[in-house]
């Protein structure tokens, strides 16, 4: 009895590994197309945009985390707020490559994420690109440190894990590419709510002046290169999950050919 308990939690495992690094057929082109159209209006309308924002805001702040992690500075933890703003504390010498990359990473890391969601998309790997969100997730959880910040991270998981647990292929497939979409259009938008405080003089902190601070290069060249990569890993993204011409359905030519 044993030995065959132990025979199908093997089995189980197995499948559940094969399915997360194996590849899933490619979904309809109406889904890639459709999925996209939520997510940019998500990124257009105010009242969408101020709660879908908080999403955008785990990936920053994660982005920080995570360069600090590789930096090899001390990550004192991550805080949330209701306002879609956020704070990654990390001890470390206050100047340096470290910290430059740190400060560099919170604009880079949704265009960044939502480019690397395309190429697994790109390459049939659904399973593997929503199960690669939850350990992401799952890691930043641990070293959030307020109430809102927890549960915005842990809804968040439980929203993908409900999909990739619970959905079919289809609803697996659309939700994946409606994230990546979303990540990719929204990118741009808060560079250039950055430059507007900036211009205002309301974000005499922000991580373009930090970075203009730690390296002597002026505030609005870092503006720049944060738009240059949000453009760019939208063009990228967008290339890698247009459908196909054999994806394409075939239009009627003209009469009598």
């Amino acid at each position: 009895m044993d030995v065959d308990v132990a025979s199908a939690d093997a089995g189980g495992i197995a499948e559940l590994w094969d399915r997360l690094t194996g590849t899933q057929p490619d979904p309809p082109w109406w889904l890639v197309v459709l999925a996209a159209l939520p997510a940019l209006a998500a990124v257009l309308h105010g009242p969408t945009w101020r709660v879908a924002r908080n999403v955008v805001t785990i990936a920053h702040e994660g982005g920080h985390a995570l360069a600090a992690l590789l930096t090899a500075r001390k990550l004192d933890g991550i805080k949330l707020h209701s306002d879609t703003s956020g704070v990654t504390v990390s001890r470390g010498k206050p100047y340096g490559p470290g910290m430059v990359f740190t400060a560099m990473a919170g604009y880079l890391a949704p265009p960044l994420l939502g480019l690397l969601f395309a190429a697994l998309l790109a390459g049939g790997r659904v399973t593997l690109m929503l199960w690669f969100s939850l350990a992401l997730l799952a890691g930043m959880l641990v070293m959030i440190r307020n109430v809102y910040g927890a549960l915005s991270v842990a809804a968040t998981g439980a929203v993908i894990f409900a999909v990739s647990w619970f959905g079919g292929d289809k609803t697996q497939a659309g939700f994946a590419y409606l994230a990546a979409w979303f990540l990719l259009l929204a990118a741009p938008r808060p560079v250039v709510e950055l430059q507007r405080m900036r211009a205002r003089r309301m974000a005499p902190s922000s991580d373009a002046d930090q970075l203009a601070q730690l390296t002597g290069v002026p505030g609005l060249a870092w503006v720049g290169l944060f738009a240059t990569v949000s453009l760019a890993a939208l063009v990228a993204g967008a290339a890698l999950m247009a459908p196909d011409g054999a994806s394409l359905p075939d239009l009627p030519g003209p009469p009598g050919l």
